[in-house]
């Protein structure tokens, strides 16, 4: 059997399985391709991790991209991405053409329930995400700025502008962290062995960086709709750090205003893709399939999946041959603390707004809000779990 055809198929049934979230992902992989395939040790993985996570972009999918590169070169990168993410990509897209076919669904209760089941996935979201990356008072403080500064600033560049002040006090701020060195010279390091070229990752390098240097331009109100709308997947797609659920608030504050998607379409796709399996930037099928004007469709669906995603595999494909020559990183992890405290900040403010504001409008929404976060911390139901319930408790009220 071809080793690509191999790692889809692995992947494929991951896709079909992996509830949960990222980490619950990244949990999944180190059980079949650690423990039960063999494909890389324990290290190797732990230090395939390490980069994902320094890296913006969805950890758990740059990981499974990062396992296909490594056992197939680039067809099993692809392979990888294309069977984790096909189960919810369909999913996502039937999901999509029903409430088209169906738009007097977007006044059910069923839909109020989503958005309640949202405003508690966020706020678990928001809490577990400001445990690890903003805990002490001063990535804190850096949070709640960050925060303000989206709410009081609401333009589409706003949050681009929260990350580059983050990144500036995380450099000239904040402490380096204690518990853990900055220099990776001093710390354990494994070579995580690539069937790829150098050259071939540093053309992936430049066309990234040639690509982010076009976004503004591409995304210009003189632009085509569709490459507008496309260029705001790339956008979004390119600037997330610290997990999926931070592209709600760049993919709303980017579809939202120009009208090209209804904000109950939007928190609907983002309701739908908490209940299906596999990675959260499956969401842009739903979205993509949904917009109008430019995407629309089976074909919108597959170029907005393509866009969002596209930035991720550039990246990882690009700097991973290079990752063991990597030796000194502290400027770089120095400023990921003020990165990542700034993107807790821009959730937190996308919480609020539209969040919450779109769906606790009762005593009754706010009830099902608590009850339902109390679910997913204190009783730790699957988020999946949660939606289906607020979702059939709407239906019903």
């Amino acid at each position: 059997m071809p080793r690509s055809w191999d790692v889809f198929r692995q992947f494929l049934l991951l896709g079909c399985t992996s509830f949960g979230g990222p980490v619950a992902h990244l949990g999944y992989f180190r059980e079949r391709f650690v423990t039960r395939q063999g494909w890389l040790t324990d290290a190797a993985y732990a230090d395939l991790v390490a980069l994902c996570q320094l890296l913006p972009g969805p950890a758990s999918s740059q990981v499974g991209i990062g396992l296909g590169l490594m056992r197939a070169g680039w067809l099993g990168g692809l392979a990888a991405w294309i069977g984790f993410t096909l189960p919810s990509a369909l999913l996502l897209i039937i999901s999509a053409a029903l409430l088209a076919a169906h738009p007097d669904w977007l006044s059910g209760g069923w839909l109020q329930g989503l958005k309640v089941a949202a405003v508690a996935v966020v706020s678990q979201a928001v809490l577990g995400m400001q445990r690890k990356l903003a805990p002490d008072r001063a990535r804190a403080s850096l949070m709640v700025a960050a925060a303000a500064l989206v709410l009081l600033l609401p333009v589409p560049w706003v949050q681009v502008l929260a990350l580059l002040l983050g990144a500036g006090l995380g450099l000239t701020v904040l402490d380096p962290p204690d518990d853990q060195p900055l220099d990776l010279d001093q710390a354990h390091h494994t070579q995580l062995r690539v069937p790829i070229g150098r050259g071939a990752a540093l053309l992936m390098l430049v066309g990234l960086g040639c690509l982010l240097l076009t976004l503004p331009w591409l995304t210009a109100s003189a632009r085509p709709m569709l490459v507008q709308q496309l260029a705001s997947f790339l956008q979004a797609g390119a600037l997330v750090f610290g997990g999926g659920h931070v592209v709600l608030p760049l993919l709303e504050q980017s579809l939202v205003p120009p009208g090209w998607i209804s904000l109950d379409q939007f928190l609907a796709g983002y309701g739908a893709a908490q209940a299906v399996p596999g990675p959260m930037f499956s969401l842009a099928a739903f979205l993509g399939f949904d917009l109008q004007g430019g995407l629309h469709g089976v074909g919108g669906a597959l170029l907005a999946l393509l866009a969002l995603f596209l930035p991720a595999f550039l990246l990882i494909g690009g700097v991973l041959p290079f990752w063991s020559d990597l030796g000194r990183l502290a400027t770089m992890r120095r400023a990921l603390r003020g990165i990542n405290a700034a993107v807790v900040g821009i959730l937190l403010a996308a919480l609020f707004q539209p969040v919450w504001q779109v769906g606790i409008r009762s005593s009754a929404d706010f009830s099902l809000g608590i009850a339902a976060f109390l679910l997913l911390v204190a009783w730790r139901q699957p988020a999946w779990r949660v939606v289906l319930l607020c979702g059939l408790i709407g239906f019903r009220l």
